[in-house]
């Protein structure tokens, strides 16, 4: 197997995913197939989109779904901005579906745009939204040297089998066998070839795609541990299950907005190595007044936590501009995005403050955010000009830099935060500004 990482990528040529979407949700109960059920303002499918989005070395995805719901998923890629997706019309079975996604990497009758084959392709399922870059380079890599992988997870429960009159025949030892999870990945040829060697029984009746690659190409797979997150969203009280793991998850992940200026890169830097290995951290650095692409992805996959970091005192202009941005990106505001102002300073003043004028100013600019369901703060940090207060990364800050650090706004102060945020921003808030004082070491 060829060395690979999550940062770098695996070493082929091109990884494709496949998404078959095509399940009609009779066991979710209700009209809306359950890839198309909305979880915190967002159809599932969309989630798991953004997974295999996140992972830079995936060259295509391809989503593939009835042909009643395909202009309905044209319309989901279109409103949450995801790219390298093509929508496919599936078949009658999970099988069938398959098929046809694969086929437009190597059919140009299929399609009007042949893509690129790819050495690997992943096959995952639509409503296992939960997936991460590293079981899925386990996977890839696995499928490269083997021609197959497939993810699995200890059984929960005793498999049984029962006899024609309805009693026990016999069971399984439970330690011998696993539950066949996703994602799965194979080699583009062997798993094509397998599917275009299937008979009708196969293609109608079979759920399990690393049977196809052994029954026909004779191709073993190898078996990868899975985690516990990439379970099925099946039935109705999954939905409630997902909604919550999104919920966590949207709260253990911030976006820091810093501009080009060198002194607030660096507090930004700064900031992101201390969160990093707390929570999931993206770093941006742009001019506002310019459309930033990146700035407005993060936007779409539904980050709910930012800290802007800037050298403008008091203003609040660029502050509405991230609002604007933020509006613009359709992002539901189910519930509160968590924005931290930070405005750095430098003074030979014993301290600075606020006037009441410009204080009752930004009380009310933070007021009418509250009412769009975002929560703005704000750190004022003042440090002396003849200090270095940005030294080399790692390096120990010396104390008593800063001249004050003060916390101000909005919309009624920091201490009812605990009143006004819901209880998953809690842990972000206290996290954030300890670090903030940690990394700039105040003091007098």
């Amino acid at each position: 197997m060829e060395p690979g990482s999550c940062e770098a990528g695996p070493a082929l040529k091109a990884v494709a995913a496949v998404l078959p979407a095509g399940g009609s949700g009779e066991r979710l109960g209700g009209a809306t197939p359950k890839q198309f059920c909305t979880v915190q303002g967002r159809p599932l499918v969309s989630y798991t989109v953004r997974a295999m989005e996140r992972v830079s070395w995936i060259s295509d995805i391809i989503v593939v779904v009835s042909p009643e719901n395909i202009e309905t998923m044209k319309s989901i890629v279109e409103k949450y901005g995801h790219k390298r997706v093509t929508v496919a019309e599936g078949g009658i079975t999970r099988h069938r579906s398959i098929f046809n996604g694969l086929k437009l990497f190597s059919e140009n009758g299929f399609s009007k745009h042949l893509l690129q084959k790819p050495e690997v392709v992943i096959i995952h399922d639509a409503v296992r939204p939960f997936v991460e870059e590293d079981i899925l380079l386990k996977v890839v890599m696995a499928a490269k040297e083997c021609g197959a992988a497939g993810a699995i997870r200890p059984l929960v429960s005793t498999v049984i089998a029962s006899a024609a009159d309805g009693y026990l025949d016999h069971s399984l030892e439970r330690a011998r066998y696993r539950a066949s999870e996703m994602p799965q990945a194979f080699l583009f040829d062997v798993i094509y070839q397998a599917y275009q060697q299937c008979t009708d029984y196969d293609l109608d009746y079979g759920t399990e795609c690393l049977h196809l690659a052994l029954k026909y190409c004779k191709t073993s797979a190898k078996l990868v541990e899975g985690t516990a997150d990439l379970w099925k969203v099946t039935y109705k009280r999954d939905l409630y299950a997902a909604e919550s793991i999104i919920k966590d998850n949207l709260s253990q992940q911030i976006c820091i907005i810093t501009d080009a200026k060198e002194a607030v890169v660096q507090v930004g830097y700064l900031l992101h190595e201390s969160l990093r290995n707390q929570i999931r951290v993206e770093a941006v650095s742009i001019s506002l007044s310019k459309h930033d692409s990146h700035l407005q992805n993060i936007f779409s996959g539904q980050c709910y936590n930012f800290v802007y970091i800037n050298d403008n005192k008091y203003t609040t202009e660029e502050i509405q501009q991230l609002v604007d941005m933020l509006e613009k990106s359709n992002i539901p505001l189910l519930h509160p995005v968590v924005l931290i102002s930070v405005h750095l300073g430098s003074s030979e003043n014993t301290s600075f403050s606020i006037d009441l004028e410009e204080l009752t100013r930004i009380k009310k600019f933070a007021s009418e955010m509250k009412r769009k369901n975002i929560l703005l703060y704000g750190l004022l940090i003042q440090y002396k000009k003849s200090c270095y207060l940005f030294l080399p990364p790692r390096t120990e800050v010396p104390p008593r830099i800063l001249k004050s650090v003060s916390l101000v706004w909005y919309p009624h102060g920091v201490t009812t935060m605990a009143g006004e945020v819901a209880l998953q921003f809690l842990p972000f808030w206290s996290l954030t500004k300890q670090c903030c004082e940690e990394t700039v070491k105040g003091g007098s």
